[in-house]
């Protein structure tokens, strides 16, 4: 645990940017304030897998256990918050995260549609939950638990978001509140009536429209295994029918052999030019640190003009005699 504890506490900055600290008006609307968290949606699903006396399932047990905590009161919280921050109580910070494990577990059943793990959610929940302890401000006149739910809300997309898929979808800010509010602005713009197109989307999420689109496409389509069978009755895979990216064997010695071709007409060609022209092939047009028209010009004594026309009549020479004897020359 004190590993988790010091892996989370070094990661606390990548989480921190995505989830402002709430205001109280807020506060207010993701948990009212004073109204008791129900075990309803906590437990419903729990309830649905069995109706033994005893609990057999691993969500089962901790739901169970989660419910021998009592709620606490205002004063109560307070009190331990006191102890916590002027003490260093630990028992305090234990007695407060136990008492509001509740909160996890409903902010977790709300992504159960992901296909996540129920208990791993909830688990990423209390590591928020944890966070929330070290941040919240007792004067502020809140209740403990409608601040603890965004940072337990904040863990539980985190959660979400690197392991949503093999490879991660979500590497910048804009990406990020794209995996979050995508789907939901989607929504949103229909029930006003309006068509979410690229475009206003991008200007609600004040994002770019290329980031709109490729979000898209990541979260409509999934993975394949490369080792996947094709059938049920079939050893094969889909890498043995996925067509090569390779240029092919006899493309290949085709290439090779038209450039051992090239290479042997080159010198051929070098020896029917005179001294001027064939330094004019080496320095300008076959070297890789060529030289400028204006070098080549102050060397024979000759104008810049003058030196380009002799460079297009030996490109147009060297042309014709390729041609000539190399009939795949325009591969080349």
């Amino acid at each position: 645990m004190a590993t988790r504890n010091r892996k989370e506490e070094k990661s606390q900055e990548a989480v921190e940017p995505e989830v402002l600290e709430p205001s109280v008006e807020e506060l207010a609307v993701e948990l009212p304030a004073g109204a008791p968290l129900s075990d309803a949606s906590a437990d419903g699903q729990a309830k649905a897998e069995s109706t033994a006396v005893v609990p057999a399932t691993g969500l089962q047990q901790y739901l169970a256990e989660v419910r021998r905590y009592p709620y606490l009161t205002k004063e109560e919280e307070l009190m331990l918050f006191h102890e916590y921050r002027t003490q260093g109580s630990r028992e305090a910070a234990v007695k407060l995260i136990l008492a509001n494990l509740r909160v996890s577990v409903a902010i977790a059943s709300e992504y159960l549609h992901t296909g996540a793990d129920h208990l791993d959610l909830i688990q990423e929940g209390n590591v928020g939950l944890m966070q929330a302890i070290k941040k919240f401000d007792p004067t502020k006149n809140v209740r403990f638990y409608a601040y603890a739910a965004w940072w337990s809300r904040a863990y539980i997309l985190r959660y979400l978001l690197n392991n949503f898929r093999l490879v991660k979808i979500g590497t910048t800010q804009d990406q990020r509140k794209l995996f979050y509010n995508l789907k939901k602005e989607k929504s949103k713009l229909e029930r006003e009536g309006f068509a979410p197109d690229t475009k206003l989307l991008a200007d609600r999420l004040n994002v770019r429209e290329r980031d709109v689109i490729e979000m898209d496409q990541r979260l409509g389509n999934w993975e394949l295994s490369l080792d996947q069978p094709i059938g049920e009755e079939q050893d094969s895979t889909l890498l043995d029918i996925l067509p090569s990216q390779q240029v092919a064997a006899d493309d290949q010695i085709a290439d090779n052999e038209l450039r051992v071709l090239f290479r042997k007409k080159l010198a051929e060609f070098t020896k029917t030019l005179d001294e001027r022209e064939e330094d004019i092939l080496r320095n300008r047009l076959l070297s890789e640190t060529p030289l400028t028209l204006d070098d080549l010009g102050a060397k024979y004594g000759v104008t810049k003009e003058r030196t380009r026309q002799l460079e297009a009549r030996i490109i147009k020479r060297l042309r014709e005699y390729m041609k000539k004897d190399v009939k795949d020359f325009d591969r080349l």
